[in-house]
């Protein structure tokens, strides 16, 4: 399985980005897919997830209500849609998948065994 995240950029407190994560290599039945991000020395946190059904979402707490999490199946690819960014989303964004994940572990980044290089996501105030 390879991952490939992109969309990372800089923007102003308020602003929007959208990140994509495109998956190749296998086919994904029964696979989870999530965002995790890691600021500068801190640990990584869990963002959100969506199964391969897409009717099954989980967010974090800090990100709901602004941060989408969505599918395209047939394009294999994962979309974050975060708005009204602030300062403390700035972080590298990683995407993780993995399978046939138990619902207790979707939010823990040591399930995932597949992750793509991360893509920087920087908010100005």
């Amino acid at each position: 399985v390879q991952l490939q995240a992109f969309g990372g950029g800089l923007v102003q407190a308020g602003g929007s980005l959208r990140l994509s994560c495109a998956g190749s290599g296998r086919t994904f039945t029964n696979s989870v897919t999530a965002w995790f991000r890691q600021a500068p020395g801190k640990e990584r946190e869990f963002v959100a997830a969506i199964k391969r059904n897409g009717l099954n979402t989980y967010y974090a707490d800090p990100v709901k209500g602004r941060f989408t999490i969505s599918r395209d199946n047939a394009k294999n690819t994962v979309y974050l849609q975060m708005n009204s960014l602030k300062p403390e989303d700035t972080a590298v964004y990683y995407c993780a998948l993995d399978f046939n994940l138990i619902q207790s572990s979707i939010r823990t980044s040591r399930a995932y065994d597949y992750w793509g290089k991360g893509t920087l996501v920087t908010v100005s105030s």
